[in-house]
């Protein structure tokens, strides 16, 4: 390629202002990244103070960030403040050691480990559904985080967490709360200041680890090995997986990784599901159907989740319209080719599914739910990067798997039995931190099915 025929940046707004447009994406980031894509098309440069950032808003070029050039691009800056909580974790560890740790953790999630999960899952959601009352209203939210958090003690832990989990779920939301700063330039300097909310967030991750080591010291005692998580990462210690061994802090940060992701991000997923159940009658009742006339008024079993596909279109058309990673950072290593532009190492590369997947060059009718257009569109030839609530490449969620099994067991589980309806006037706004929460959590009133 020429250099007169290459701009080193792509176009984007501009501002005066020292912070940038720093502000802007802070009060309104899904609106401020809808709006420059609109107004400068598909790849979009802007700072936020000192740093320099790209939207990338096509397929075509996440693919070349999220797979083809991936060697180019790590987490980076963006979760060094998650790495605070979690540490060395799969959600933010890079290169080698990133691969180690997912073989170490890959059979924890291999087909009939996911199976074997689904008892457990049910035993959850039928306890969780003995405290319901009819007419009784709930936070859909704090409902779906509680099953979320009990369902990974269990199945990934091998424990029952029951009295710890109104503690492990506080101490997440209060850990986590400070991820909104995430966008600030230096961020990171800001857990260094003994500011109240950082006092907070360190009391909050002692006592996480206090529990998390616990559970991890308990279960060295009575040397069970159940081929959960915990199993498989206790006998790494001893060099029988992969030639070497994690020590009890790597054991630690992966452990509140995957609990965090029970936390937020299937439980959010979950949240949202029965908002747009809620609002979408007609989807409602043709999933009741499938579920009358698959499980005739019994929990699922291990061999239902594969016969439950209109259960599976309405999760996977949720996550469509509510991502719960709606935006998925990169970090340049080196100076990188995309479309005609070059863009230096360092700059930070924001991809956003929520944006993708509500374009209607990729979704005909985008806002619209629409389980089996989903499912159409889910096997098209171009769907793997028009569709990516998981991230895409060799860094995508190792826990998909999980994420999708729990959800379709959870939804079918919970829907056999009741109908579950948003209550009037609750508002319902976005909230992106980490991931797509709602503002005002999901107050919505149970109906048990006759």
């Amino acid at each position: 390629m020429s250099a007169e025929n290459t701009s080193k940046l792509p176009p984007g707004p501009q501002t005066r202002l020292p912070l940038g447009h720093l502000f802007s994406f802070r009060r309104d980031s899904i609106g401020f990244l809808k709006k420059i894509a609109n107004e400068y098309g598909d790849i979009v440069h802007f700072k936020m103070g000192p740093i320099r950032i790209v939207l990338l808003n096509h397929p075509d070029f996440i693919k070349e960030v999220l797979t083809t050039q991936h060697h180019n691009f790590i987490k980076g800056r963006p979760l060094e403040m998650a790495k605070q909580l979690l540490g060395e974790g799969l959600l933010t560890s890079e290169g080698e050691f990133h691969k180690r740790q997912s073989r170490i953790i890959q059979p924890a999630f291999h087909r009939n480990m996911l199976e074997s999960y689904v008892p457990a899952m049910t035993r959850c959601v039928a306890q969780m559904m003995n405290k319901w009352e009819d007419g009784m209203k709930v936070d859909m939210k704090d409902e779906m985080t509680k099953i979320s958090t009990a369902i990974a003690g269990m199945t990934l832990f091998n424990a029952d967490i029951e009295q710890e989990a109104p503690e492990i779920i506080q101490a997440l939301d209060t850990a986590t709360s400070l991820f909104g700063r995430i966008s600030l330039p230096f961020s990171e300097w800001l857990l260094k200041v003994p500011v109240p909310g950082t006092l907070k967030f360190y009391r909050a991750k002692k006592r996480l680890d206090e529990i998390i080591h616990r559970m991890i010291n308990e279960r060295r005692r009575n040397k069970m090995d159940n081929g959960d998580l915990i199993s498989l990462l206790l006998r790494s210690q001893n060099g029988k997986v992969d030639g070497g061994g994690m020590s009890d802090q790597q054991i630690r940060d992966e452990a509140i990784t995957l609990f965090l992701t029970a936390f937020d991000t299937t439980s959010t997923a979950l949240t949202w599901t029965w908002y747009l159940l809620s609002q979408n009658p007609e989807a409602e009742l043709e999933l009741h159907e499938e579920l009358d006339r698959v499980l005739n008024g019994r929990l699922p079993t291990v061999e239902d989740p594969g016969q439950l596909k209109y259960t599976r279109m309405v999760f996977g058309e949720s996550m469509r319209i509510y991502p719960p990673s709606y935006v998925i950072p990169r970090q340049a290593l080196e100076d990188f080719t995309i479309d005609k532009y070059i863009v230096p190492r360092g700059t930070i590369i924001l991809m956003s599914p929520y944006l993708i997947h509500h374009d209607s060059r990729f979704y005909t009718d985008p806002e619209k739910f629409n389980p089996y257009a989903w499912e159409k569109h889910s096997h098209g030839q171009n769907s793997k990067y028009e569709y990516f609530p998981f991230s895409r490449g060799p860094r995508s969620c190792i826990g998909e798997p999980f994420a999708w099994i729990q959800g379709i067991v959870v939804l079918a589980s919970i829907a056999q039995f009741w109908r579950i309806k948003l209550v009037p006037g609750h508002p319902v706004e976005l909230l992106p931190l980490i991931n797509l929460r709602p503002k005002h959590g999901m107050m919505m009133t149970l109906h048990r099915r006759k």
